[in-house]
């Protein structure tokens, strides 16, 4: 085995910074307002996770995976992430991302940068365009879930991986790792993470993850 841990990255207001793929995509889709401000109620506790993925993805309703996937080259993203990616395969981590972003998302991603694999929701597709109906529904207990699954498929312990995330949505994956670190982090994801970090470059948690080096292996 050339691996010793596995380190998950959340997507949305990690990877991506101040906003959701979701709500970038709703602004070429149409209802970009109206999802911020479901996404809000998600974070304050008000709305769940399956009625925002619903309320998502009636806005895809006739959209084709090409015209969406032209749209990704423009989503916004923290600086570092190809380097982080490649630092963590030089130590020996496996990156991962564990998101609760749109599959398409989640594929585009792990495509341009090197992950190993993605987690998240499903939208129904026929005939090459979305239907604007879930597939699959995925939440933060599935992240979490997927998270520990991928650890032991690759034969590695939870408290040897870590967790990099934001938000409301990666605190049971939190509690499940040896190291995670909040990342330009809510005042919730800051609390329950062992470490806490700000900045406009994902590098700069890598001195955290460093951390998790010592207690891999």
């Amino acid at each position: 085995m050339d691996h010793t841990g596995v380190v998950f990255f959340d997507v949305d207001g990690t990877l991506v910074p101040g906003t959701s793929s979701s709500v970038f995509l709703a602004g070429f889709l149409g209802h970009q307002d109206e999802l911020a401000r479901a996404e809000d109620a998600y974070a304050s506790g008000d709305l769940d996770n399956r009625q925002v993925s619903e309320l998502d993805a009636k806005g895809w309703a006739g959209a084709t995976e090409e015209e969406v996937s032209g749209r990704l080259d423009g989503l916004p993203l923290v600086s570092g992430i190809a380097e982080s990616v490649d630092w963590c395969r030089r130590n020996g981590l496996v990156p991962v991302l564990a998101t609760l972003a749109w599959s398409p998302v989640g594929s585009w991603l792990t495509e341009r940068f090197g992950f190993q694999t993605f987690s998240g929701p499903r939208l129904e597709i026929v005939e090459g365009r979305f239907t604007g109906r879930v597939a699959r529904h995925f939440d933060e207990y599935g992240k979490r879930d997927f998270a520990l699954t991928t650890a032991r498929e690759l034969g590695v312990d939870p408290r040897s991986c870590g967790a990099v995330g934001d938000s409301r949505s990666d605190l049971p994956l939190f509690a499940s790792v040896g190291v995670s670190v909040a990342f330009n982090a809510s005042a919730g994801a800051r609390e329950a993470a062992t470490v806490t970090v700000d900045g406009d470059d994902l590098r700069d948690v890598l001195p955290a993850l460093s951390g998790l080096l010592a207690t891999a292996g």
